[in-house]
């Protein structure tokens, strides 16, 4: 990304301070308007170069440790790694595609009402409340938060389980442009992640944290936190037939049904290449036009 871009992004509302803390007002894609011309701004005493070469070192180096970030304290480690057992012995329980679903009050209550997977403590809930609660921001995470509340639940009537993948997509536009996609490029594109509940977020998340060395920051690189994450409200991810988890990697952009996508004009995908959103390159992560 040159300097020009990045001031454009910046006139429009994106903020890279002495801090070197990225603020995007109202990020969407990578398509930006030019400034307006009477906006009074010092720029040169707002952004130095040096930020944004930081900025962009992290997204495209997200899987390693940078000098800004945040990890889960000491005295929570322990917590963090019995709330993500807790989590995974529900999912056993339940099934991956029921927990996808899952409520954190229905959580809690399959957790309490089953004597092999456990109640979870107060300090496993308080964790979670925390992290759920936590400004993303103060990950390095910028993205919108969808879901503002910890107990938000989906509700059976509003998905349709996509048949062959395991997944559900919420009724309406995900679904309609799920099945245009499976028509214009054909059946070597399939859906590899649906509808994802608060639970299933933090799962992920949590998981995520403890492979990244509890280090939250490089784990929302990767990850939005729970609560940020479009796949509660309509977004999804595919990937090619076969492919695995390879297509959660960036040679997912390489392929033909990748490249298809791109040329049917109307695809968004939710974090393209040098977002503002501190996340990691996600070219299998659709955006519907719903959210």
């Amino acid at each position: 990304m040159d300097r020009r871009s990045f001031l454009k992004a910046f006139a429009l509302g994106t903020v890279v301070g002495k801090t070197g803390l990225i603020l995007p007002a109202q990020a969407d894609d990578t398509s930006f308007a030019d400034p307006d011309e009477n906006t009074e701004l010092d720029l040169n005493a707002e952004i130095d170069e040096q930020y944004i070469k930081d900025y962009l070192d992290k997204i495209h180096n997200y899987d390693k440790v940078h000098k800004d970030d945040v990890f889960v304290k000491p005295k929570d480690l322990r917590t963090l790694r019995s709330t993500v057992l807790r989590l995974q012995k529900v999912q056993n329980y339940v099934g991956p595609a029921n927990f996808a679903l899952l409520s954190f009050d229905a959580c809690v209550r399959s957790a309490a009402n089953v004597s092999r997977i456990g109640e979870f403590s107060d300090a496993e809930k308080e964790f979670m409340e925390s992290v759920f609660y936590t400004n993303a921001k103060d990950y390095g995470f910028f993205g919108e938060k969808p879901v503002d509340k910890l107990t938000s639940a989906v509700t059976r009537d509003d998905v349709e389980k996509i048949p062959g993948t395991g997944n559900y997509l919420i009724r309406g536009a995900p679904i309609k442009l799920y099945n245009k996609i499976r028509r214009d490029i054909g059946g070597s594109v399939i859906l590899t992640s649906g509808v994802r509940g608060v639970i299933k977020q933090m799962h992920l998340f949590l998981t995520k944290t403890i492979a990244s060395g509890g280090n939250f920051s490089m784990a929302s690189r990767s990850l939005a936190p729970p609560g940020h994450s479009f796949h509660g409200v309509g977004d999804f991810d595919v990937g090619k037939v076969g492919w695995g988890a390879r297509n959660f990697t960036e040679y997912f952009a390489d392929t033909m049904e990748y490249k298809r996508l791109t040329d049917m004009g109307f695809i968004k995908i939710r974090y393209p290449e040098d977002n503002f959103l501190g996340v990691r390159f996600e070219p299998w992560h659709i955006k519907t036009n719903n959210v």
